[in-house]
């Protein structure tokens, strides 16, 4: 048996009164997923324990059945993992974002959060950014290290976890309030903002009509992780397919491999076919039982607040990546199960993460079920399938529970 997990990150999310009063996974033209809903387990999981903050952190933790509270010491320090960084006992990583504020005359404190993303900016744009930063403002005690994208990471040695708001919680809002309490943290992202507003790569930014990436921000601190090994949980050899750190940091900590897909860029016009057919040849030819396609592109489209390119990406999903599953593994003969969710909800009209519990559908190729006619957050509501601990959702789709 083989076995498929495809993480539709932040695709969750609220009825819509753009899309008629439906959520952008049920408006979606899905015909993939339509053709499999009735044949499957539809259900819900929560995904976030009671007290934690609904990240991508912790759901995808959850997802991958490890249980937060045992589990998570922070976001950045799994982006450590991924990045190659050799955290101490003793140092802090924090997630250090390059994001957009107003371009304007008020004091820095006094400025609005934009985007959190920087239009999506590329990692060698914002590579030369950091760069600019680091020769300013490293030295002994932080370090700068170049991730993806907007994503990147600041490791402080000796250092202490301090309470830090992530930017996409904030958009729109004026950032005086939500600025670190620890005076160098607070100066580093203040003197950011000098140094890259007026950078080269900012000016031609605007000349494009882009968001100029002019801050850093800081937050997602913790210390070093322990996870414990994906294949002693359940038996199987597992890969990572994603273009986010954060997720190919929990597969190094997992000992998963990492499969790096060409043009998988964690946007809305990632390579969707290419992260499907990757996951196919790891299965059928590399020795992997296991697959997790993680997707970012409705998440980063529920920050933005566009239902239509949420809408766009979930439809992207169905086609290039359920679809090419669904072909590949029936024409391969190989018996699979497939397991469809999102790990939290990103609804448009917050534009941030929730805390709701999250539709699945779990397919098995070499049995049907009574399932639903299709796969929404309604109709998963109703099947009375619950996993109020969702990270026992794992342990149940991979049979090693």
């Amino acid at each position: 048996m083989k076995y498929v997990v495809v993480l539709a990150d932040g695709a969750a999310d609220l009825p819509i009164a753009s899309l008629g009063g439906k959520t952008p996974l049920a408006y979606a033209k899905t015909p993939e997923t339509d053709a499999l809903a009735p044949r499957s387990e539809v259900g819900m999981a929560h995904t976030i324990p009671e007290g934690m903050k609904p990240g991508s952190d912790t759901a995808n933790l959850a997802v991958l059945g490890y249980y937060p509270k045992q589990y998570y010491t922070g976001r950045s320090p799994l982006e450590a993992l991924s990045i190659g960084v050799d955290m101490a006992p003793s140092d802090v990583a924090i997630r250090c974002n390059i994001v957009t504020v107003s371009d304007d005359d008020l004091p820095y404190e006094q400025k609005t959060i934009i985007d959190h993303s920087s239009s999506e900016i590329s990692t060698a744009d914002a590579a030369v950014l950091l760069e600019a930063v680091r020769k300013q403002l490293e030295w002994e005690s932080y370090h700068f290290y170049v991730g993806t994208s907007y994503r990147h990471l600041l490791i402080w040695n000796r250092g202490r976890v301090v309470s830090l708001t992530p930017p996409h919680d904030i958009l729109t809002k004026v950032i005086g309030e939500y600025l670190p309490e620890d005076p160098v943290l607070r100066e580093m992202q203040k003197r950011s903002y000098e140094i890259l507003n007026n950078h080269p790569i900012n000016v031609e930014r605007a000349k494009k009509g882009l968001n100029k990436a002019n801050s850093v921000w800081f937050w997602g601190a913790g210390t070093r992780p322990a996870l414990s090994s994906f294949y002693e949980k359940t038996g199987l050899n597992g890969v990572m397919i994603s273009a986010v750190d954060l997720l190919k940091g929990i597969a190094v900590g997992a000992g998963m491999r990492n499969i790096t897909v060409p043009g998988a860029d964690g946007s809305l016009h990632t390579n969707y076919r290419g992260k499907a057919e990757a996951a196919v040849k790891a299965l059928l030819s590399e020795n992997a039982d296991f697959a997790y396609i993680h997707v970012e592109a409705p998440d980063e489209m529920g920050h933005q607040g566009s239902a239509e390119r949420k809408v766009q990406a979930i439809e992207s999903i169905d086609r290039d990546i359920i679809g090419v599953i669904r072909r590949e593994m029936d024409a391969s003969g190989e018996p699979y199960r497939l397991l469809l969710l999102p790990d939290h909800p990103t609804p448009v009209s917050l534009r941030t993460h929730t805390a709701e519990p999250i539709p699945y559908l779990l397919y098995d190729s070499t049995k049907a079920v009574d399932g639903p006619s299709e796969y929404s957050e309604e109709c998963a509501a109703k099947t009375g399938y619950v996993f109020e601990e969702g990270y026992r959702l794992m342990g149940h789709f991979t049979q090693s529970e």
